[in-house]
């Protein structure tokens, strides 16, 4: 059962080290980042998932102590998902988990088991409600931490350009998370999410999926659109 979440924007330039100049800009959202994972660690779960959106070829499971790396953004910088050795078989995690990565080890994750889910960008709501069902029914008490970033074309400077919808599919995605409304996330659109670059809709899904009947509560600590993209956190307990 899903007792707890906490959903966070998974820009490389969340790591200090990537964004390097830059870092102070994304300050209030890396402090909001480590309110809701603290959230996560007080609700006592026995699994921890960390979910976000990953390339073809790199969806799938990611079992505790997979590693990931920054080097492809210029920055010698190495992240392990929980404390666990990397596994035999060790796949580098996609970007979005290894900054879950990132943040599990800046808030000195010491809780459940962790383990990494790289969710299909294009999956149906359908698959990714019943991908997120079969994850709030792994163990007794389930947490997740959901990467993803809204749309990237609020601005004529954003990786999408500007696009007139991008701002009210932003909002509407930023009220629901903020109420842990369900519902409104399963009714997000794949194909417009698409066209608006919104790589978060996916692993939102997923959260709805897994958090039927758990009469959660939810809190938006964070709302903003740096660089042209939406980036929300929330907490869901």
């Amino acid at each position: 059962m899903l007792v707890a979440a906490a959903v966070c924007p998974c820009p490389p330039l969340l790591v200090p080290e990537v964004a390097t100049g830059a870092a102070p800009e994304l300050d209030a959202a890396r402090a909001a980042c480590t309110d809701a994972v603290g959230l996560l660690a007080a609700a006592r779960p026995d699994r921890l998932y960390v979910v976000g959106p990953a390339d073809e070829g790199a969806h799938g499971v990611y079992p505790a102590g997979s590693t990931g790396s920054f080097a492809g953004f210029g920055v010698d910088l190495a992240v392990r998902l929980g404390d666990a050795p990397p596994p035999i078989a060790d796949r580098p995690l996609p970007t979005s988990l290894a900054v879950g990565a990132w943040l599990l080890g800046r808030t000195a994750w010491a809780g459940a088991p962790v383990e990494g889910l790289g969710v299909d960008p294009g999956a149906t709501p359908d698959v990714c409600a019943g991908v997120g069902r079969g994850l709030a029914d792994a163990a007794g008490r389930v947490a997740l931490l959901v990467l993803g970033d809204g749309s990237a074309c609020r601005t004529v400077k954003a990786p999408g350009y500007l696009d007139e919808r991008a701002a009210g599919f932003d909002a509407e995605a930023a009220r629901a998370l903020g109420a842990a409304d369900a519902a409104a996330l399963l009714a997000l659109e794949p194909e417009l999410a698409y066209e608006l670059k919104a790589a978060g809709r996916a692993p939102w899904q997923v959260l709805a999926g897994a958090a039927e009947n758990a009469d959660l509560d939810g809190r938006l600590l964070f709302e903003d659109a740096p660089y042209g993209v939406g980036y929300f956190v929330a907490a869901w307990s």
